[in-house]
């Protein structure tokens, strides 16, 4: 199969630390890579991370706290000094447009690429970007601004050719692509050899699901239902479940909870509050409920299974 992974580039929550990088993600699918949020000091993490800026070109912000965006133009200004051509794309809340715009005026003259914007919708759940492979749809997230998760999808692929059974029955080479569409093969005697005895499962569809700072959502498993890996802000423990209200954040046992009703593969933690020094407290109360967890770390890699 194809790579599918996730490579955590800052974890944190909004004030800063020693300890964690302001949020920021790439998303590696069938060698693309696709950025989720891009705090403060990311472009630094992705040298860390030994990621190639040209590989980069979409960039999804899930709101417009500065977290999760300071590091924008940064990173803007630095594609430019390097000679980017290619074109960046940014999807984000629409109110974020003319900050962009007015950033770049005055910081990133001359640049010799297009920053293309993609307003989103953070009020309903839609499909915003897509290609032959996979899709990336928005969602609603519960947040003092609006927010927005984001779900990257495969698409189905076709069966695989079963070798021995092509050669078996002679199935001819002018053929083989008709029976990777889902043709029966029939044989000069008018025997029908159907699809499935000539080929095997697709591999199966990989699903990721990101949501950023949120309360707890008890209608979220409908959306990420299922998904292989679900990332979830757990930015306080249960001794601080008052102020995950107030704040609009979530501990590490809501979201958990979250994993458990949407029956995913694996849980993924992140967004810490600065005042834990150890995460482990997190971790012990989202196993609880949820076993199959791991906390996300700077420079980790995390496959998609």
């Amino acid at each position: 199969m194809q790579p599918f992974r996730i490579h955590v580039l800052g974890c944190g929550s909004a004030l800063p630390t020693l300890r964690h990088n302001p949020t920021s993600q790439i998303v590696e699918l069938r060698g693309k890579m696709f950025m989720i949020d891009c705090g403060e000091g990311t472009q630094l993490q992705l040298r860390r991370s030994r990621i190639r800026f040209t590989k980069l070109g979409h960039v999804f912000l899930s709101h417009l706290h500065g977290d999760h965006c300071f590091g924008l133009i940064g990173m803007i200004s630095t594609f430019g000094m390097l000679g980017r051509t290619a074109p960046l794309h940014i999807y984000a809340h629409h109110d974020f447009e003319p900050v962009l715009r007015s950033m770049m005026d005055f910081f990133c003259t001359g640049l010799e690429y297009e920053v293309v914007f993609h307003p989103t919708d953070c009020g309903r759940e839609e499909i915003i970007y897509e290609d032959r492979s996979m899709t990336v749809t928005a969602f609603p997230l519960d947040h003092r601004i609006p927010c927005c998760g984001f779900l990257f999808r495969e698409k189905p692929s076709r069966r695989h050719i079963n070798r021995n059974m092509i050669d078996f029955y002679k199935v001819p080479l002018s053929q083989i692509n008709n029976i990777r569409e889902g043709m029966d093969w029939v044989m000069p005697d008018g025997t029908v050899i159907p699809n499935e005895r000539l080929t095997l499962p697709p591999d199966p569809v990989r699903s990721y699901a990101y949501c950023s700072d949120t309360r707890y959502m008890p209608e979220l498993h409908n959306i990420v239902n299922g998904v292989s890996m679900l990332y979830h802000e757990s930015t306080y423990g249960d001794d601080n479940e008052a102020n995950a209200c107030k704040y609009y954040h979530s501990t590490a046992a809501q979201a958990a909870r979250v994993a458990c009703e949407a029956k995913v593969g694996k849980l993924l933690l992140g967004h810490y509050s600065a005042r834990y020094d150890n995460e482990n407290l997190l971790l012990k109360e989202a196993r609880a409920v949820f076993p199959d967890t791991q906390l996300a770390m700077e420079n980790n890699i995390y496959d998609i299974v």
